[in-house]
This record gives C-alpha cells, structure tokens and sequence, in this order.
C-alpha cells in the first residue's frame, strides 16, 4: 500500500513557506502481530509545530528532516492483527502529515464517535479544548463574576476558552482580527470583542470594552497584546500563558516590553504552561464539557482544507489568521 507524507525539507529561518515542505510517497507494510493498519481521515494544524521546525528541542523532540512530520490525527482501522481493535474502529494518534500508516494497537486511542464527530477528538474536545480548560481552571482560577480577556478569541484554544468562561460564568472580552472573526466571537457568547487590527491603542479599547480593567488574561498571541495586557490587568491581576503566536516566525531576539515593572506594582501572577503536563484534569474536563455541551452552552467551528497536499497551506494559513476555530485537514 502507498501513502503520501509530508517532509520538512530544511529548518526555517523566520516565516516557513511552501518551499520548507515536499510531499512524499511511502510504502506502508502489512501489520504484524499486535499491529494495526490505520487510513487517517482528519490531521491537525497547530501552531505548536512551528517551534518543532526549529531544529532544536524545546519540550518537544524537533521534526526529523526528510521524514514524515508528525501530528494529532483521527482515523480509521482498516486492518488488524490486535483483538483490541478491529477494521471500522475509529483512533486518535500523533501520526499525522500522513494518509496512512501501521503502528502498535496498545499505542493509539479508540475513540467514540456514537456521540461526537470524530474530527472533535482533534479540537474542542480534545487537547486544543483541553488547553482552554487548564488555562482558566488550573493557572488562571477563573470566578463567577470576573472579567477575562481571551486572545486569539477566533481561534481553535480562543474559541474554546470564550465559551468555556461563559459557562463558568466570567464576562469575556476578546481580540480578533478583522469583521468576520469578531462577529464570530460575539456569536459564541463574547460579552464585547476589539479588533486589534483597527485600533491604535489596544490597552485603551480593552479597557473600554470591558469596563475598566481585566482580571484576568488568555495570552495566546504576544507582542503587542502581552504590552497592553500589563496595563489593563487589575492588581493581583493573573495570566494563563499558552502561545505566542505573534513570535513564533521571529528571526532573532525582540525587545522587551517597557512595562514589565507592572508585574511587581500589580502583584501579578503569570504562569505558562503546556497542556500535557496536566493530563491528570482529563476526567474533570470530560465531564464539565459534556455537562456544558448537552446544555446548549458549546458551538465547535472548524476550518477545513482537504487533501495531504494541502497541509502545509493549512499549516501557514495559522500565521496569516485563515482559521476560524480549529484548523483541519481532512484527507
């Protein structure tokens, strides 16, 4: 059997382009014993991959070049040499950028797709919903009745994280880029949402929006979102930081903001994290987000681009702010 991949060609300096990728064709083998054969059906796009184009490790091993990339993806079993699986059975693995592949039963995910469509494993309920959940549960400790400014707010974690705080019972202003995705976001529940693009003074329009300062924020971008979230945090103010996508192309050192002294004067609390270091909030997450999803309370949007050939386009199309919610493929 064939399957076409996707290569890194060469680590990127700066914004990765067409050139960074090669689709390549591979011969799958039969499986063998406790082996299964798995045609992907949905890959995901994230921007965490960009830092795995760097050549080095950070908490993650960087892509090997020449080799197929990897990344979540959902599939399905179409042969079996594992009682645990069988053909039809539907999984949830880090194989993505590729059509196919054969691998270990005992070390890929069954998932249940009575419920939910398969592709949800790889967005709101998987670890991009997941993310969300641990920012404002575990590092932020997001109250009923608070203020929280979500970043990225039409994106796969921002998306999440507005509905989430709604149903947790925050008021959430968001920041999105451009009339489609701010309309987005207020469609989801956002109690008021900024245009970052519009504006020449974003500290001053949270503040505006949300009615005086924040207490808290969902910094999913950097730059200058980070400058303007250091003014508008209320004291003892705290921040949830997963990404920052505003950086990650950077081809060398920036400067720092000017008004990290807030940090002390404000008493504020940052704390960074990776989502799977906090795979232990897993059964608490399944059962809030199934509590809130049979109450109405969740919409999952998604952007699809089909076709293995079109990965690497899904994947840049992140860094230009194509994406409305979770960015996929389906292949």
């Amino acid at each position: 059997m064939k399957s076409r991949e996707i290569h890194l060609t060469e680590y990127p300096k700066g914004e990765p382009g067409p050139q960074h990728f090669a689709l390549a064709e591979a011969d799958i083998p039969a499986p063998k014993d406790g082996e299964v054969l798995v045609r992907n059906r949905w890959l995901s796009v994230d921007p965490y991959m960009r830092g795995r184009m760097s050549g080095m490790r950070t908490y993650v091993d960087p892509f090997q070049l020449g080799a197929a990339m990897e990344g979540g993806a959902v599939g399905e079993v179409v042969e079996s040499k594992d009682p645990a699986l069988k053909p039809g059975d539907w999984v949830m693995s880090m194989n993505g950028w590729r059509e196919a592949y054969v691998a270990p039963a005992k070390g890929l995910q069954k998932l249940d797709v009575s419920a939910l469509p398969p592709q949800a494993y790889l967005g709101i309920a998987g670890l991009t919903g997941m993310t969300a959940y641990v920012g404002l549960k575990r590092m932020i400790g997001l109250k009923e009745g608070e203020t929280l400014w979500m970043s990225a707010g039409a994106g796969a974690v921002g998306s999440a994280g507005i509905q989430f705080a709604k149903a947790m019972g925050a008021k959430v202003v968001a920041t999105a880029g451009g009339a489609e995705k701010t309309t987005f976001c207020r469609e989801i529940g956002a109690d008021a949402v900024v245009d970052y693009k519009t504006t020449d003074n974003l500290a001053k329009a949270i503040r505006e929006a949300a009615g005086g300062g924040v207490d808290a924020y969902f910094e999913n971008v950097g730059g200058a979102h980070w400058t303007a979230a250091l003014e508008v945090l209320k004291p003892k103010g705290r921040i949830a930081a997963c990404g920052m996508i505003a950086r990650y192309n950077d081809a060398g050192a920036q400067p720092l903001p000017d008004n990290l002294t807030h940090i002390v004067a404000k008493s504020l609390s940052i704390r960074g994290f990776i989502v799977i270091d906090h795979m232990d909030m897993l059964g608490e997450f399944i059962t809030d987000l199934s509590g809130w999803m049979m109450a109405g309370k969740i919409k999952a949007r998604e952007t699809v681009r089909e076709g293995i050939e079109n990965m690497p386009g899904a994947f840049l199309g992140l860094f230009r702010g194509e994406n409305l919610g979770k960015m996929l493929v389906k292949v």
